[in-house]
């Protein structure tokens, strides 16, 4: 198959163009490489705000974690799912998150605001359990 490819393209791939094609066929930019708009900024806290609202965080990062490689599949499955979305979304907002989801790069992001706002989470919650714990050491008669 790679034969006939290279039969068929011989003309336009001649030469050192080649191999500057060749690299730069599955090249995948730096997580911190994508540049987001405000708006996108905003829809991506507030998906990762629901996610984290609905305790589904684990189950979150694992799916797209294990859909990474497929992110351009999976952001026009998301078409399919607009009733559900929408709950969540306006249509603007939602068309602007398939568009966002086509970039390889954004799924980190969005990950990586998953995991930050899981952790932050976290430590409140510990920081809460910390004070009623000593609130509860300070009553008389404890």
């Amino acid at each position: 198959m790679f034969r006939f490819f290279l039969e068929r393209e011989k003309d336009r791939l001649k030469g050192p163009d080649v191999m500057g094609w060749l690299k730069n066929a599955f090249a995948i930019k730096k997580p911190g490489s994508v540049e987001l708009t405000p708006r996108q900024e905003e829809i991506i806290e507030r998906l990762a705000c629901k996610v984290i609202e609905w305790k589904m965080s684990v189950p979150a990062v694992l799916f797209l974690e294990s859909m990474k490689p497929l992110n351009y599949v999976g952001s026009q499955i998301l078409v399919f799912f607009s009733p559900i979305v929408n709950t969540i979304f306006t249509v603007r907002d939602y068309d602007e998150f398939v568009a966002l989801m086509e970039q390889r790069e954004s799924v980190e992001v969005l990950l990586r605001r998953i995991e930050s706002k899981e952790a932050a989470g976290e430590t409140k919650a510990a920081a809460g359990e910390e004070k009623a714990a000593v609130g509860e050491s300070k009553k008389p008669g404890a």
